[in-house]
């Protein structure tokens, strides 16, 4: 088949409510777009200088139906007589052509980017678009060597967010009437997840003399000094480290953290989402200690949209590295049994629950249920003391 070339505008995308005149096998052709769904009409004529002056006029005259609110959706009106005849003469002969899997990724993409957060946007479609373009297979009736792909191909996580997200675009399709059924209906159900380690039932909180001396040792070192006052906030604040990495100024008050976004690994990289793990959003009490350790951060032209902790060249954290690196060596130098920097998390809990704290309000605090503190803390939980009353 030949390849389509664009007359008029010179740039291959055309802007909302433009038609282009492009030509495929020499033949002149209408591209445009309207709504949702991507349109090629066929002027039914050859492409020569006077016939393009035909196919000029009537582009405008669709762009003026397109701005005026009388577009003709059917097309008849834009097309020629003995055009509209042959056209009708093939819909008679012919079923209509099913779109190809890539077509309808994109209007459902067109579709879905006003109404999505900036984060899922990069997270997920655009992660899967990139899936979708180095996937060989692109019809809908290869739903099935897609999966297989998939499955080969990625790990199994991303996956199974590549056929859920194949299958949403496709359960769309549907109800728009552009496909009959929905070939990857249960599919994703059929990819096997490997089971995680679950940070918040492994449960091995720190002292508090490992924790000063932690915070102690990074002060003092002269290549991890810089990661200081992160470690202190997460000790300090029992957050989930993707939540603390993700702060901005701008979510900080004198009385409180607003907590509302994470900060993750992607395919294609670190990226912010929106959203925590098990909530929206959550907020977080400013308690003295707290203000200190912010006050000593904040300068004097910090930027409303500046991120409160960055990697040593000013980009996001790659905790993972911070991990691997900093963390590790500073415990290893300390003579402290290696445990993740998520512990820091259950120190807190663990602390707050010694001292007479209650679980709702603990819970409250991290972003947890009750119910979660009281499965997972219950040997912490048992050692604490009735009081005399």
């Amino acid at each position: 088949m030949t390849a389509s070339k664009v007359l008029n505008p010179p740039s291959d995308k055309a802007s909302k409510g433009t038609v282009q005149v492009i030509t495929s096998n020499d033949r002149l052709q209408l591209r445009f777009r309207f709504g949702s769904k991507r349109h090629y009409l066929s002027i039914g004529l050859p492409d020569t200088r006077t016939n393009r002056i035909v196919a000029e006029q009537r582009a405008k005259q669709i762009e003026l139906d397109i701005i005026s609110g009388n577009f003709d959706e059917t097309l008849d009106k834009y097309r020629s007589p003995s055009a509209r005849k042959a056209f009708e003469e093939k819909a008679i002969k012919t079923p209509p052509e099913v779109p190809t899997l890539p077509a309808l990724w994109e209007s459902y993409c067109d579709v879905r980017q006003p109404v999505v957060a900036p984060g899922t946007w990069r997270n997920g479609y655009k992660v899967n678009t990139s899936h979708l373009n180095r996937c060989p297979y692109k019809k809908l009736d290869e739903a099935q060597q897609i999966f297989d792909w998939a499955t080969a191909s990625l790990r199994p996580d991303p996956a199974k967010r590549f056929v859920q997200a194949l299958g949403a675009c496709c359960k769309w399709a549907v109800r728009s009437h552009l496909i009959s059924h929905n070939p990857f209906d249960g599919m994703a159900g059929e990819v096997k997840l490997t089971q995680k380690n679950d940070e918040d039932a492994d449960i091995d909180p720190f002292s508090r003399q490992e924790r000063q001396a932690i915070i102690n040792a990074f002060e003092t070192n002269r290549y991890y000094r810089h990661y200081t006052n992160l470690v202190k906030f997460l000790f300090y604040t029992g957050c989930r480290p993707s939540e603390a990495i993700a702060l901005q100024w701008k979510h900080i008050s004198e009385t409180q953290i607003l907590f509302e976004q994470v900060i993750v690994q992607s395919e294609s990289g670190l990226v912010l989402v929106e959203g925590l793990k098990s909530q929206s959003r959550r907020k977080f009490p400013v308690n003295t200690q707290l203000s200190q350790l912010l006050n000593a951060m904040k300068g004097d032209e910090v930027r409303f949209d500046d991120f409160l902790f960055s990697g040593p060249k000013g980009k996001y954290v790659d905790f993972h590295n911070f991990r691997n690196r900093g963390w590790h060596k500073v415990l290893t130098k300390l003579g402290i049994r290696y445990r993740k920097p998520y512990q820091t998390r259950h120190t807190f809990i663990t602390h707050c629950l010694e001292e007479g704290v209650s679980i709702p309000q603990v819970a409250k605090w991290v972003g947890n249920t009750p119910e979660v503190i009281m499965k997972h803390y219950a040997g912490i939980l048992a050692k604490i003391q009735v009081p005399e009353v």
